[in-house]
């Protein structure tokens, strides 16, 4: 029995441990790419230039958001196609997914270095973060195929049944990051392209690990010649299914420019610095939450393709209990040290401590709802049901949350910036709430249905 199998009978606990510790750990310590380098910029280089990545990380996010289309688009068929016992088609996927992979990662690279600039401005870049932003900036575009392989690729490991193995390859860059930061920063002096140099150089060595799985022969799924060659309806159902996360990526990063807008205006370099932090922080949750729904969606499409309904339900509610814990936890940390949080970031200036602090207590205002909306949306994804995910992902960051951006300033000021976010969060999750429940009885009905024929 291949390990695909286990899907359908081992207990839902425990595969949810099995699938989602390791994909939490990895987005954890992938996180720590986008933490470690603010906290070394910050310490190592000034407040400018922490300003700098943080109005250069919606590009970077433009980024990610390519990859997770295609990522979590492929792995949800490759899940699929193995609960029908359907290899040869998991392999299509496989095939298509990495060339789309690869294609888009060239496409990126191009583009964003042809409008580096225009698109800095565009972003919310003052004069005097520009140079900052343009140095970080132009070497992460440079390692686009990098990031993309280690990032996107990877989840495609996880989907064939082999969470502790992508675990694994998501572990690396991270890890060696954190050591040649510093170096490059402190040591030889390299400023901010030390930083991103040290980004870059990790995410290289993460993607030779991941190439190196598919080729030596130890994959389920066999990464083959002939089925690189594109199918337009194995690319089109790839992008059909990841467009819901690839489309919310993409709002957080229209999003983040236009808060990096509004925030110039209303409290200028000072109040960028201070939602770097604020970025940094919310990353590191955010991205745990997409290890659970990572960790989950193997088990949804398994399940699902086998028509075992009541496990697809089961799999998907202690999934958002397990989101939920995790974030009331973030929510009682973020509330009760503000200030060590800001202080790890920029020290104890005291006009970073008032702003920064401000800044996160009322950003992360109604923190507990995100494991309900994040998890829930991600349900419909792993279920193939692209438009319902797309709504509930876009719902949080473009639909409410825009609107808001441009509204509350103009009645509270800067105040009003601060506060757009927890005021989007509670709609999405309500919104969200709503469709789960038709869903999970929906499922109900359809296990009934079975169990009686």
């Amino acid at each position: 029995m291949d390990k695909s199998q286990e899907l359908g009978t081992a207990s839902i606990p425990s595969l949810l441990l099995k699938f989602s510790i390791p994909s939490v750990i990895g987005m954890l310590v992938g996180s720590l790419y986008n933490i470690v380098d603010r906290i070394f910029i910050g310490r190592g280089v000034g407040p400018l230039a922490l300003a700098g990545v943080t109005v250069a990380f919606p590009l970077m996010l433009v980024q990610i958001a390519f990859s997770v289309l295609v990522g979590v688009g492929a792995t949800s068929l490759i899940s699929i196609s193995l609960g029908e016992k359907n290899r040869e088609k998991a392999e299509r996927v496989l095939g298509n997914g990495f060339a789309l992979n690869m294609v888009i990662s060239i496409v990126l690279s191009v583009i964003g270095i042809a409008f580096l600039d225009p698109l800095l401005r565009m972003f919310g870049t003052s004069e005097s973060i520009l140079p900052y932003a343009h140095s970080y900036t132009l070497v992460i575009l440079l390692g686009t195929v990098f990031s993309t392989i280690s990032q996107g690729v990877n989840n495609f490991i996880r989907g064939e049944g082999n969470p502790r193995i992508a675990m694994a390859t998501m572990l690396i860059g991270p890890v060696l990051n954190i050591f040649l930061c510093p170096l490059f920063i402190f040591v030889l002096h390299l400023g901010i392209v030390g930083s991103a140099l040290a980004t870059v150089i990790s995410q290289a060595i993460g993607a030779g690990w991941v190439m190196y799985y598919y080729l030596s022969g130890k994959s389920l799924l066999k990464l083959r010649l002939r089925n690189m060659k594109p199918q337009a309806s194995i690319a089109l159902a790839i992008i059909s299914i990841g467009s819901a996360t690839c489309l919310g990526d993409l709002a957080t990063s229209v999003m983040n420019g236009i808060m990096n807008s509004q925030l110039e205006r209303y409290g200028g370099d000072l109040a960028i610095t201070a939602m770097g932090i604020v970025f940094a922080v919310s990353t590191l949750f955010v991205l745990t939450l997409f290890g659970i729904n990572m960790g989950v969606q193997p088990i949804i499409g398994y399940n699902l393709g086998a028509k075992l309904y009541d496990r697809v339900r089961k799999a998907e509610i202690l999934a958002i209990a397990a989101a939920t814990v995790f974030v009331i936890i973030g929510y009682a940390v973020i509330q009760i040290f503000p200030s060590s949080v800001v202080a790890l970031f920029a020290g104890r200036a005291e006009d970073i401590q008032k702003v920064g602090v401000y800044a996160l207590r009322h950003y992360f205002l109604v923190m507990p709802l995100l494991g309900i909306q994040i998890v829930g949306s991600g349900y419909f994804q792993a279920v193939g049901k692209p438009k319902q995910s797309v709504l509930l992902s876009l719902s949080r960051q473009i639909l409410i949350f825009i609107p808001l951006l441009y509204l509350l300033p103009l009645a509270f000021g800067l105040d009003g910036i601060w506060n757009a976010q927890p005021t989007a969060d509670v709609i999405a999750a309500i919104l969200t709430a709503a469709f789960l429940v038709h869903e999970m009885r929906s499922l109900s009905r359809m296990s009934a249905k079975t169990a009686g024929a």
